[in-house]
């Protein structure tokens, strides 16, 4: 079952550069992307802006196989800082599921 969850969505906006609701949901990131990852990075930034976290931790492969190449951040109409919401997203992941940082 699918919760939505504040505290996820507090946290993940912690980080300053993290915009992902200037998403259009337009597609061209997913278009541009070399590995084809087709939920990256539009549906994901969804995920966070609602708060369903155990979809965000159910992509974790795809989140570590982005390239971090930025074609779909220099192709983004909307200025969404693609490739920091999903190093954001990594870190969150690192610390939450592997226990790898802190604060």
């Amino acid at each position: 079952m699918t919760r939505v969850d504040s505290k996820f969505i507090d946290e993940i906006k912690t980080s300053e550069s993290f915009n992902a609701s200037a998403c259009m949901n337009c597609g061209v990131c997913t278009a541009v992307c070399p590995m084809g990852l087709d939920i990256l990075p539009r549906q994901l930034f969804r995920y966070v802006i609602i708060g369903v976290e155990d979809r965000v931790l159910e992509n974790q492969e795809t989140i570590f196989s982005c390239l971090m190449c930025k074609m779909c951040e220099q192709n983004c109409p909307a200025g969404v800082n693609i490739t920091e919401n999903v190093r954001t997203l990594r870190t969150y992941i690192s610390r939450k599921v592997f226990g790898l940082l802190r604060n």
